[in-house]
């Protein structure tokens, strides 16, 4: 006899069994539990605290994530702890016109500062899945650490986070003096969503939960010191122009976005949108890299609609079977072959990208 579906009730009430340390009640009593998804046999949530209290309550998600699993029925448990602080939504209680409406419309995001001891922070995006960006982005971090520079790559899909797997780390990260110790692999410190949640986890969230876990990605990380601060943070975006985009936006300056995109129309005109994206929230596009160029996909796309955008064309990169066996290996191409063809081609990339950016 197969087990009954979850309850959403009884989830709630094995949190409850879980004591919050500050109120004495309940985590969902004490109103901690936010974003609760139940899915199948799994279930997701967010328990937020202040900033200072991170660290405390590092004990309660471990014994929340305990009394999940113990409930029948379950498989998968994501506990994603949040240290943000809350603001109250400003109050309105009147009708405005059209035209005093407008003009008080959210304008774009303001940024706050970008993650502790960090330089510079590049995003790589595309518009459109399937394109190729994690492996891109996995592989122009390494070209810029071969330059000399410090480099950490953030892996920002939460919903399908990849760079575990393309750079050959795994296991929890370690939470040491309040902050999370970023993995190392081929001179790179790398923070996923996939360290995080177990590897067969499906991220089963909706956009604010999703938001969270970036949140406290990218500032709860140890990316640098004082004396020895990170130069440059690659963030793999995921695709498209959502949440996620947003709030790293909101969350940090961004110096720069470079946009993936393969030959062909279906795919430059997503790549397009994130540049539409990137000028409305002023983070100046670097340029384009036309990705699986050859006679398969095509060639010269990604050039010409550079052109277009008045945006550097960065280069083309081949579509390369050894590009994707390396990533499968958990080694970059360009750490395994470093005087290969496909690693003198992100060498251009990174260096015309390390100009721009000044270091």
């Amino acid at each position: 006899m197969s087990p009954s579906p979850l309850d959403r009730d009884q989830v709630l009430a094995a949190l409850d069994a879980v004591q919050d340390p500050k109120s004495g009640q309940g985590l969902a009593a004490a109103g901690l539990v936010q974003g609760l998804v139940v899915a199948g046999d799994r279930v997701g949530f967010a328990l937020e605290v202040s900033p200072r209290e991170a660290a405390a309550y590092a004990p309660v998600r471990d014994a929340a994530e305990a009394a999940l699993k113990a409930l029948p029925g379950v498989s998968r448990v994501s506990v994603v702890l949040t240290a943000e602080a809350i603001q109250k939504p400003a109050r309105r209680t009147v009708i405005l016109s059209p035209q005093a409406a407008e003009q008080n419309r959210p304008r774009a995001p303001v940024p706050t500062d970008r993650p502790a001891h960090v330089r510079r922070v590049l995003a790589v995006a595309s518009g459109k899945g399937g394109v190729g960006k994690s492996t891109v982005a996995a592989n122009l971090a390494a070209a810029l650490a071969a330059r000399g520079l410090s480099v950490g790559v953030l892996d920002a899909d939460v919903y399908g986070p990849s760079m575990p797997t393309m750079l050959g780390v795994s296991g929890k990260p370690e939470y040491v003096d309040g902050a999370m110790e970023p993995h190392l692999a081929h001179g790179l410190k790398v923070m996923s969503m996939g360290l995080l949640a177990g590897a067969e986890d499906a991220m089963v969230w909706r956009g604010p939960m999703a938001s969270q876990a970036i949140t406290q990605m990218l500032t709860q990380t140890r990316w640098g010191t004082e004396r020895q601060p990170l130069d440059v943070l690659v963030v793999d975006l995921p695709p498209g122009t959502g949440d996620v985009q947003l709030t790293l936006i909101q969350k940090t300056p961004l110096d720069g976005a470079v946009i993936v995109s393969t030959p062909q129309e279906v795919a430059l005109a997503d790549a397009r949108r994130a540049h539409t994206l990137f000028q409305k929230v002023k983070v100046p596009t670097l340029g384009l890299i036309e990705n699986m160029s050859g006679p398969v996909f095509g060639s010269g796309g990604a050039k010409a609609e550079a052109e277009r955008l008045g945006v550097p064309f960065l280069g083309d990169l081949p579509l390369d079977a050894a590009l994707r066996e390396a990533g499968d290996a958990g080694r970059p191409l360009v750490s395994a072959d470093p005087e290969g063809e496909v690693a003198r081609r992100f060498a251009v990339v990174a260096a015309r990208v390390a100009d721009v950016l000044g270091v």
